[in-house]
């Protein structure tokens, strides 16, 4: 027997989800959720956010057990969304990891992790769930050490936990995090010139950050998704050039744009920790990066959406939020 509207709108109110974390990905996640009605609950060090006034915000060190056990309490599903600096990776997010896990396992919730692709190093051909993992960089490192204790967590019977991995995102919301935000829109809407890292036209894999958002909480509400790792699903591969040439067309514009060289990079790397971090990263710009989303397609339906629109929606947001100068 189908449920009534009475009684969905009373599952909803009785679940509770736990994002830690309210930078671009956590408030992905958290648009989704606002947007099924689900009762939100985000965390992050300041206990503070601009968010709709039905979603709760608590103040919590993720990296501290009892403080996230305290932030757990009540959840069915917990999001861990966190994210550090590039430089402080493999200090700041182990720890993370093991408290959110444990606050998740606590309140008996399920646990849906945020990861990128960095665990799989370079690869030849399409990248799968299935490849083992070759990690050549330090954040790759962390990363793989991290997406094998989640899942040993879960088979040991610790938590009931599933991950959702991303490549380089965008959209509404990314900011600085995404790989066309702040330091790529700006400029090209004041009709500069703008240069990105790598070869501009090399296929690459770029994610709809709403598309991450939804791809998450999807995770998060079917059993049939735990214990496994799953790419969020793109739109079709294009080059680099192709998706900024979308993005001056968007914003009717003619396309002026160039690659840095490498040996830049890794010069400016030598006094700029952040610009090494990045460097360490060109292997995923200079070769074709392509990611297959099949395993989530076929599960659970293709959500990807379409990059001509993604981009007008990212466009439109830096023009809404004043965040450059309107034409």
């Amino acid at each position: 027997m189908s449920k009534t509207n009475t009684e969905i709108k009373a599952v909803q109110s009785v679940e509770l989800h736990v994002i830690f974390g309210s930078g671009a990905v956590g408030m992905a996640v958290m648009r989704e959720l606002h947007k099924q009605g689900k009762r939100v609950r985000m965390v992050n060090r300041s206990g503070t956010a601009a968010l709709p006034e039905n979603v709760e915000v608590v103040k919590a060190n993720a990296a501290d057990p009892a403080s996230a056990r305290q932030a757990c309490r009540g959840a069915t599903v917990v999001y861990n969304c966190v994210n550090a600096p590039y430089t402080d990776w493999a200090e700041m997010l182990p720890p993370m990891q093991t408290a959110i896990l444990h606050g998740t396992a606590v309140a008996g919730a399920k646990l849906v992790v945020a990861e990128n692709l960095y665990m799989y190093g370079p690869v030849a051909g399409s990248i799968t769930e299935g490849l083992p993992f070759h990690p050549t960089t330090r954040k790759g490192r962390v990363r793989a050490k991290l997406a094998e204790e989640l899942m040993a967590a879960h088979r040991a019977g610790i938590v009931r936990a599933t991950s959702g991995r991303a490549s380089d995102f965008y959209g509404p919301g990314a900011g600085s995090q995404g790989i066309f935000g702040d330091r790529i829109v700006p400029p090209l809407l004041a009709g500069k010139r703008v240069s990105v890292l790598g070869k501009l036209d090399v296929p690459h894999s770029y994610t709809y950050i709403e598309d991450f958002g939804r791809g998450l909480v999807i995770l998060g509400t079917q059993d049939k998704a735990l214990g496994r790792s799953w790419h969020i699903p793109n739109a079709p591969t294009v080059t680099t050039r192709q998706m900024l040439t979308v993005f001056f067309e968007q914003a009717g514009l003619s396309p002026k744009m160039d690659s840095i060289p490498d040996f830049v990079v890794r010069m400016l790397g030598l006094v700029k920790p952040m610009v090494r971090e990045a460097a360490e990263m060109l292997y995923e710009f200079n070769e074709p990066f392509v990611v297959d989303s099949g395993k989530f397609v076929r599960a659970f339906g293709d959500i990807a959406t379409p990059h001509h629109e993604a981009i007008r929606q990212t466009i439109a947001w830096y023009l809404e939020c004043n965040r450059c100068p309107k034409r």
